[in-house]
């Protein structure tokens, strides 16, 4: 703070001694009580222009400060902490400022309450206090930023087709997504009124085999018996427009996905593992790990994220993982997840301090995929059937890839509408009208990411890992 005190006792020890060499000398006369009058008239007046200097200066310093802190704050826990201190208070205090020199900024950081204290004083020269010896004068300010996280049920829809498995890229989705787990959580568990949830898709998704209530009227237990497996958990996707909104399963049920065995995928004799790939075989082929909702414990959710793998066969429809990933957040399930969900969960939309945000990844476009040799009527087999039977309206490859995006962009507006945050990311997509998508269903500009390497993946679930992490200014 500017320190006026000592300096109004510096302009009172002045005219006291000039008050007592007038009353010694007899022969003063008037000019000299004027010049006497006149030396606390200066000294307040240049108290009063230098402190509303100082004062200016020091309200500029904490700006810098705060802008500094709140920075530094999302890089808590970086080894880029001192860099991004350093550039935003100089981004908000310029070198030079009202002629100052500046010592600082400084940091400090408190592990254990997750706090950052920055704090620089700036000193500059006097102009009226200068004939009363005072040559210059400090500012000080502390900034003290704690990282917090809101309130919030985040879902993470993640691409398990069988593309991730080229380049390194399912490796580094999962260490990348642990990541932002781990920014999220910091050193703890659990954290009040924070839940994740896992959506991974492919053709298909996988809602739990547990979960047959949600099953329509064709569905057969023993038609898989017969071939020695069992329903998955995977299920095809409503006819629309169920297939693209958060309508639960009283409003309309799914029928589980069985993949036909015809030429393209040969059975009584399954293999339905992953390390088969495109070789595999059997009523699930195509069908990924199971949905995690919601849940409050860490171990849960990075346990998914482990799980999860690069699966072939039928294609990638980016449009129905979005709609199960609306449909962990959506209040009109809850109730209905079980597990780890409570059943008050998920909230309404309008819970105070509270928000629902779901990140979505994928490396490659909307398709039906057609393992060599061909299958039958145009493609494999997925959650609208083959593409020739033209489930969609169209039998035609681009008509139907545009009709699934045209759906996919549809589901977008209805979730934002419903004030979910959606951050997208495209992995090393090279279609521009794909990023286009994915940029266009994404909140805002802002909460899109292009990753064209690896690197930049990492990179983009910590950008999005900060971001999330809410901070306010403690002091």
């Amino acid at each position: 703070m500017v320190k006026t005190m000592p300096i109004l006792n510096r302009i009172t020890d002045t005219l006291a001694k000039a008050l007592r060499v007038f009353g010694k000398d007899t022969r003063a006369g008037m000019a000299t009580m004027v010049a006497v009058g006149a030396i606390p008239l200066i000294g307040f007046s240049g108290l009063a222009v230098d402190s509303t200097r100082g004062y200016m200066l020091r309200s500029q310093l904490v700006y810098a400060l705060d802008s500094a802190g709140l920075a530094g704050g999302k890089e808590l826990f970086s080894n880029q902490l001192d860099v991004t201190v350093d550039r935003f208070f100089a981004a908000n205090f310029p070198d030079g400022y009202m002629g100052s020199t500046v010592s600082g900024p400084t940091f400090t950081v408190d592990d254990a309450a997750e706090t950052l204290t920055v704090t620089a004083s700036a000193t500059i020269p006097t102009t009226f206090m200068q004939v009363l010896g005072v040559e210059d004068m400090t500012v000080s300010a502390t900034t003290v930023v704690q990282r917090s996280i809101r309130g919030m049920e985040l879902a993470l829809v993640m691409d398990n087709t069988g593309s991730m498995r080229s380049g390194n890229k399912m490796t580094t989705m999962k260490a990348s997504a642990m990541e932002l787990i781990g920014i999220l959580y910091g050193d703890q568990q659990a954290i009040d009124d924070f839940f994740v949830s896992l959506v991974p898709y492919s053709v298909t998704v996988n809602v739990g085999a547990g979960r047959t209530n949600w099953l329509d009227g064709t569905y057969d237990p023993t038609a898989y018996e017969d071939v020695g497996t069992e329903w998955k958990g995977c299920v095809e996707a409503r006819a629309t427009p169920l297939d693209l909104d958060d309508t639960p399963p009283n409003g309309g049920l799914w029928s589980a996905f069985f993949y036909p065995t015809d030429t393209d995928n040969i059975y009584p004799v399954v293999d339905e593992s992953n390390n088969a790939q495109n070789n595999g075989t059997g009523p699930n082929l195509g069908c990924g790990p199971a949905i995690t909702s919601l849940t409050p414990a860490r171990s849960t959710i990075e346990a998914g994220i482990q799980e999860m793998q690069p699966w072939h066969r039928g294609g990638t429809m980016g449009n129905l993982g979005l709609a199960w990933g609306w449909r962990v957040l959506s209040p009109q399930w809850r109730g209905l997840w079980g597990g780890d969900t409570p059943s008050t969960m998920p909230l309404d939309y309008d819970e105070p301090l509270m928000d629902k945000v779901v990140v979505m990844l994928t490396d490659g476009n909307n398709q039906w995929y057609d393992h060599p040799p061909a299958g039958p009527d145009g493609s494999d087999y997925g959650s609208y059937g083959r593409r020739g039977w033209g489930v969609l309206g169209t039998t035609g490859a681009s008509a139907a890839l545009a009709e699934v995006n045209n759906r996919m962009a549809a589901t977008c507006e209805l979730m934002k509408a419903e004030g979910i945050k959606i951050f997208t990311i495209t992995f090393q997509v090279s279609s521009s009208s794909t990023r286009a998508l994915y940029e266009n269903c994404a909140t805002s500009p802002d909460f899109y990411f292009n990753s064209p390497t690896n690197e930049d993946l990492t990179q983009t679930f910590r950008a999005i890992g900060t971001e999330l992490s809410n901070l306010r200014i403690a002091q």
